[in-house]
């Protein structure tokens, strides 16, 4: 008998292998990787999908035996941080809250918020709440927790301890910590939104596609996140074999940008198209003036001189919002303008360009009106970079 327990102890019901062990660990893992991405974000946080209630149970249930979480309390505090991003209000913004804390302490922001019952009632809507979550997923939470430790230590013995540690583990240090913490803080950023989301691989496969951070803050109810041909996101990968299965159907995708003949005059569909595309349009122009700052050190003959390595350092950040510049970036504004006022004259319009799509205020006929006295203007400016903007604008099909 005392060898029948310690062997159990030793190796469990199957007496599985350190290989196989680390394989159920993978598999296992990632499975919760796609129910948060798929499930809890991009179905339930944003709608971007409709999930076959064989698949939103399958999830349901997966999720509640691996990480405890409660649907409405997850979904409530991820559109809290898209509608108070970078905010003292954001739930985990390393921006407000250092990089370190939410990197360290992204579980503990999250038990906090979830306890925090004027943001679940104000952002939580639209979750299930049927008689099974209201009975046994959000009133005993825990419960499927206790059951995953109870099935590891059944199968793996004293090592299904570290199996269970290593699932519990894996939610809170990457999602809580890596795409909350990193993904505001370090990676590449494809668009020019107003938080400071990044992506930080081009590949989204550990963590189910959220790598593309910054892809998803630019087009939040887009069931894709990848946008480069180079980008791959896993979680979109599972969600068309959900569609092929009939187990899935997107509702929203990130729009794609169409052109035709450039128009001679603007009018109200371009206006549309510009706006509905506004990122497009930022990234375009951030390549455009990107390629003036080499351009102007060509043309003003700055090679190997001071003034010529300033105008290339500013080739990283100057394309950026004006509110995104550090104080050391701010004080190389007037160095740069002062050697070439065409960079000043692309920075202003920039910006100009970009508070015509903040004007909530105005009418559709006086944000037509913005929009044609700019492109009159950059077509007139005789600086190539705006002169592109303004042809691409006018190329942009509703």
């Amino acid at each position: 008998m005392i060898d029948l327990i310690v062997s159990f102890l030793a190796s469990g019901l199957t007496g599985a292998t350190f290989t196989e062990m680390l394989i159920y660990v993978l598999v296992t893992t990632h499975i919760t990787i796609a129910g948060v991405t798929i499930y809890l974000h991009r179905c339930q946080a944003h709608r971007a999908l409709d999930l076959h209630p064989i698949a939103s149970h399958f999830f349901r249930a997966w999720l509640w035996l691996t990480t405890g979480m409660v649907t409405r309390e997850w979904a409530a505090i991820h559109r809290k941080h898209h509608a108070k991003c970078e905010t003292a209000e954001d739930p985990h913004s390393p921006q407000t809250r250092g990089i370190r804390t939410v990197m360290l302490e992204g579980a503990e922001l999250y038990r906090v918020e979830a306890a925090n019952a004027e943001t679940v009632e104000k952002y939580g809507h639209g979750c299930p709440d049927d008689w099974i979550e209201r009975k046994l997923y959000s009133a005993h939470s825990a419960w499927g927790v206790y059951l995953t430790l109870f099935i590891d230590v059944l199968l793996f013995g004293v090592a299904g301890l570290t199996v269970f540690a290593i699932q519990m583990l894996w939610i809170p240090v990457l999602a809580a910590g890596v795409i909350n913490g990193l993904g505001h803080w370090w990676g590449y950023r494809n668009w020019d939104c107003e938080d400071a989301s990044t992506n930080i691989l081009p590949w989204g496969i550990l963590i189910g596609g959220e790598e593309l951070h910054n892809n998803h803050h630019a087009f939040g109810t887009s069931a894709k996140l990848s946008s480069k041909w180079y980008e791959f996101d896993i979680g979109w990968m599972y969600i068309r074999i959900l569609s092929v299965l009939g187990l899935a159907k997107v509702r929203r995708l990130a729009p794609t940008p169409k052109f035709a003949p450039a128009k001679q005059v603007v009018d109200f569909d371009t206006l549309q198209a510009v706006i509905a595309h506004r990122y497009d349009v930022m990234a375009a122009f951030a390549g455009s003036l990107r390629k003036a700052c080499s351009e102007e050190v060509k043309r003003l003959g700055l090679a190997g001189r001071a003034e010529g390595k300033l105008l290339k350092s500013a080739r990283g950040w100057l394309p950026t919002d004006a509110d995104k510049w550090n104080e050391s970036q701010k004080a190389r504004l007037a160095e740069i303008f002062a050697v070439s006022d065409r960079l000043e004259k692309i920075v202003q319009m920039r910006s100009e360009l970009s508070a015509i799509w903040g004007r909530s205020t105005l009418s559709r006929e006086q944000l037509l009106q913005m929009l044609q006295q700019w492109c009159a203007r950059a077509e007139a400016s005789g600086v190539r970079a705006l002169q592109d903007i303004a042809l691409r604008m006018r190329c942009y099909a509703a």
